[in-house]
């Protein structure tokens, strides 16, 4: 299957989780095999040569980043919503196109001088790979790169995100 066919399953649901939002869901990619082989493929290809480690952002970034991992033999450092971890090295709130979050690190997931690329879903606004990049970097690390199935161009993510490799599978 080729990347575009498999990009090609990812939904559109208007109106979610607010009035006036366009939500893109991979549900549909990651319920078939061959596309969701196609699409971690692809990830693994784009993540670097150089990354040590890669930062998943909660919760399909788990997914995607978990499978990436197993594919090219790297660890994978959890970046979590609040409330769901024992043990948190840092914190960090964030602008959503829709509110606002937080993110936290789990103490002991990343150690200084680690490659860290980022792996998540969709790059709308640059808010959660950010405040991701200000995780690792407290952490001592240093950001590689950053791999994302989708971006939304529009909403301009990337300019945010200045200075950073950022790579998408296709941008809309």
């Amino acid at each position: 299957m080729k990347v575009d066919e498999a990009l090609d399953l990812i939904a559109e649901i208007p109106d979610f989780p607010e009035p006036g939002i366009l939500f893109r869901d991979l549900t549909p990619l990651f319920g078939d095999p061959a596309a969701f082989a196609t699409v971690i493929d692809a990830l693994g290809d784009v993540v670097g040569p150089d990354a040590d480690v890669l930062a998943a952002v909660e919760a399909r970034g788990f997914v995607l980043a978990a499978a990436v991992g197993y594919a090219r033999g790297l660890g994978v450092a959890l970046v979590r919503k609040p409330g769901k971890l024992p043990s948190v090295a840092a914190r960090v709130d964030y602008a959503l196109e829709y509110g606002t979050a937080t993110l936290e690190l789990p103490e002991g997931s990343l150690r200084a001088g680690q490659r860290v690329a980022v792996v998540d879903d969709v790059l709308a606004t640059g808010g959660t790979v950010e405040a991701t990049a200000k995780l690792v970097e407290g952490a001592g690390a240093r950001v590689s790169g950053v791999a994302v199935v989708l971006e939304l161009a529009a909403l301009g993510g990337r300019a945010r995100l200045a200075g950073l490799p950022v790579t998408a599978l296709r941008t809309c």
